[in-house]
């Protein structure tokens, strides 16, 4: 009998996840500003991700008061808005490599709300080829509208899990995940440091003790010796105001595909055995 193919968004983020445990490394998942520095730019940089040995793709769309986001994302999505990106078009960088490994659109709830319905939201994701969503700015509580309709079209709600986030409130928000868990590795906003918090080994250990689905760590990850530090405990590594800085300094397309290619390249190298 044929073996069965895994065909909805969710189960393909499951697979990426395993297929980089059966290496004995973690998940590398670059984030990408979707419209930055133009359309077709970003599309270069996904295929350039993808050519590098990412294995899953964050995608931010573009919005006007991007809460989570430190000033170099910020300052992307402020550049990508005024060059005319909605989320159909940051959605085209999906489109492009969707097919070669799963994409997580990072949208804010708003955006969400302004399109109508989350299952008008949901199709549009699906149409694009996407995996599922982070949406930083939806709390557990009120989520419920937004996971169902994902999991209609077979998209994984990715929640959430802060430092500050408490022990009972945690282990909740661990049992509702689809998908993996993004676990903030630091309060504050998105951005590089020079330093992560010591006691963020002991969180992830912890959270991936209560989650039922992969744990990914984000949030100030920016030289391949802290993504081989936190790999060591994480099922994954979310990089994302390193590899925007890259684009935003380079001086074309190509340069900026060539850019982040060669860190990504550094970074994968780095991944060991998770514990």
């Amino acid at each position: 009998m044929a073996e069965a193919v895994t065909t909805t968004g969710t189960a393909r983020i499951a697979d990426a996840f395993a297929a980089a445990r059966s290496e004995g490394r973690a998940a590398l998942m670059p984030y990408l500003m979707g419209g930055f520095p133009d359309a077709e730019g970003a599309v270069a940089v996904a295929g350039a991700y993808a050519d590098a040995g990412a294995d899953l793709i964050e995608l931010g769309i573009p919005f006007s008061d991007p809460l989570a986001d430190g000033p170099v994302i910020h300052a992307a999505a402020t550049a990508a808005l005024e060059a005319g990106a909605t989320l159909d078009s940051a959605l085209e960088a999906c489109a492009a490599v969707g097919e070669r490994l799963p994409v997580v659109a990072m949208v804010y709830a708003n955006m969400i709300l302004a399109g109508g319905a989350p299952e008008a939201f949901a199709a549009r994701l699906a149409e694009a080829g996407a995996a599922g969503a982070i949406v930083p700015d939806l709390p557990l509580e009120e989520a419920e509208s937004v996971r169902d309709a994902l999991e209609v079209q077979g998209l994984a709600l990715v929640p959430l899990v802060a430092p500050t986030t408490p022990p009972e409130r945690r282990r909740r928000i661990c049992a509702s995940a689809h998908g993996f868990v993004y676990l903030v590795s630091t309060v504050g906003v998105t951005g590089e440091r020079e330093r992560l918090p010591e006691e963020l080994s002991e969180l992830i250990d912890h959270t991936r003790a209560e989650a039922g689905v992969p744990v990914g760590v984000g949030f100030g990850i920016s030289t391949s010796e802290q993504a081989a530090a936190i790999a060591a405990h994480a099922d994954g590594i979310i990089i994302g105001s390193r590899l925007v800085r890259i684009v935003a300094d380079a001086a074309s397309a190509a340069d900026a595909a060539e850019g982040v290619s060669s860190f990504l390249r550094e970074v994968r190298g780095a991944l060991g055995t998770r514990s």
